[in-house]
């Protein structure tokens, strides 16, 4: 793959977006990687994509209005009645939020949407031209995980998928999820370095893989199969981490899991 065409697509999530002013180390870890740091001691790469949820900062701001937040797996269920208060928070406050904060460190960042590369209903579809043009012009697209239905309603999408989805439409080199936790651990609370879809199916059966947890290594497993690429699970809590140093999990694709 080359990788002067292939980004790099980050999805950030967590309480890293709760109070991002306070994480200035991992905002300046993305600039630098985005301006051409490497990544596994690759060379230089296409660029980053951002995508990010908020969902510490969505159920705070329901909580206000009264409505309790239901998930299942791990994954928020929407009433429609406050799709639009989400759409507010997400493609609103938390992304202009970031787009302020990596703008102050040196990047020149764009704020879009899931919906601006033409995703709609349950992430079909989708058209790299707007992001690939951004990347080839030196921006940094940061993407709301904020879709449409076919009828051009609000759709909140969980935004692990809706990084796979981006990293499938602007074809990734790699998708690194950042999130709270240093990635997969086993029984003893130890990080997994690698996993394959049999690995995961069986951690899952032996609840070793719960919770949210769940959801996220499945969507990342859906990811790398599709794309063809790992996707890691990373901490963002240690900045080495956006440059693939240090602890993580690798969720490897069918391929390269068989050829292990």
């Amino acid at each position: 793959m080359d990788d002067l065409k292939h980004p790099l697509v980050i999805k950030v999530g967590g309480a890293l977006l709760d109070e991002p002013e306070k994480n200035l180390a991992v905002i300046d870890a993305l600039v630098a990687l985005h301006h051409g740091s490497t990544v596994h001691g690759a060379a230089r790469h296409g660029g980053v994509v951002l995508v990010h949820g908020g969902g510490l900062l969505v159920d705070r701001h329901l909580a206000r209005l009264g409505v309790v937040t239901e998930r299942v797996d791990g994954i928020r269920v929407t009433p429609p009645d406050v799709v639009e208060e989400i759409v507010g928070v997400l493609a609103g406050r938390v992304n202009t939020q970031l787009i302020g904060l990596l703008a102050s460190a040196g990047a020149a960042p764009v704020g879009l949407s899931l919906s601006d590369p033409g995703a709609v209903g349950e992430i079909t579809g989708g058209d790299p031209a707007l992001v690939r043009t951004l990347l080839g012009g030196g921006f940094m697209p940061v993407v709301s995980s904020i879709g449409l239905d076919d009828a051009g309603g609000f759709l909140n999408i969980n935004a692990d998928d809706a990084a796979a989805a981006i990293a499938g439409i602007v074809r990734a080199r790699e998708l690194v999820l950042l999130t709270d936790v240093p990635g997969v651990l086993d029984a003893d609370g130890r990080v997994i370095a690698s996993l394959d879809r049999d690995a995961i199916e069986r951690h899952i059966s032996d609840g070793i893989i719960k919770g949210g947890m769940i959801a996220k290594v499945r969507g990342a497993l859906d990811a790398a199969e599709r794309s063809g690429v790992p996707v890691t699970i990373a901490s963002w809590k240690n900045p080495a981490s956006v440059n693939g140093v240090g602890t993580s999990t690798r969720i490897l694709p069918l391929a390269a899991g068989a050829a292990r």
